[in-house]
């Protein structure tokens, strides 16, 4: 078992609260493609991904799928039904890749929340930060175009510090990365072919070089 205390979740908990925690878990391996849970399925464990790739997504009812979140390995997901009066998965989960991952009990973890308020006033500061994060990504989507959207996400790959060219090798498939940006497919690779004609990028397959950073930056607050 990896040191399950380095998960934000946990970083409140004693050694005694861990334990317990731990006790519950349950590690597991999936191949490639494998579900997780389905969206209405009545929820009892929240997850991390010890390595892989988990994609959550809705379907339509015309059956279009909606990517929510691309899960990477060191995050955590479904946690927040630990805290709902109905606990039943609001999305459905799938591995993208041959997938780790750590599972713990949800009513194992609400008991110790509730046996601690300094524990749960805790867990409450560090949820709403992630919060505030998840506030700005739907400004993102919401307010801004499509080539905002692309050019945002090609620069949050970019190290801190790099201001020349930076290579940039996309982990999950462009339907995917389209779908978590809520562009079409083809309006992707409208978007990366007119930064390849302006000279700001190259793009071959699923490895982007940024050629010229600053002019990114630059068009970012002109789609703004």
């Amino acid at each position: 078992m990896s040191n399950i205390g380095g998960i934000y979740l946990f970083k409140s908990l004693d050694e005694k609260q861990l334990n317990r925690v731990e006790d519950s878990s349950h590690n597991f391996e999936l191949k490639e493609k494998s579900g997780i849970f389905q969206q209405g399925e009545n929820a009892d464990r929240f997850y991390f991904l010890l390595s892989g790739q988990v994609k959550l997504y809705r379907l339509s009812e015309d059956g279009d799928e909606k990517i929510i979140e691309i899960i990477n390995p060191g995050q955590s997901f479904a946690e927040a039904v630990t805290f709902m009066n109905m606990r039943h998965y609001p999305v459905n989960a799938e591995t993208l890749k041959s997938s780790e991952l750590i599972s713990f009990d949800m009513s194992i973890f609400l008991d110790i929340m509730k046996e601690s308020n300094d524990t749960c006033l805790n867990l409450l500061g560090v949820m709403c930060t992630r919060m505030h994060k998840w506030i700005d990504e739907i400004d993102s989507l919401t307010l801004h175009n499509a080539t905002y959207r692309l050019i945002a996400y090609l620069l949050d790959k970019v190290p801190p510090g790099v201001i020349e060219a930076s290579h940039v090798h996309l982990s999950t498939p462009k339907n995917i990365i389209a779908s978590r940006l809520s562009i079409k497919p083809e309006t992707f690779s409208r978007i990366l072919s007119r930064l390849n004609q302006k000279g700001l990028i190259e793009s071959s397959g699923q490895d982007i070089i940024l050629h010229d950073i600053e002019g990114l930056r630059e068009l970012l607050h002109e789609a703004h």
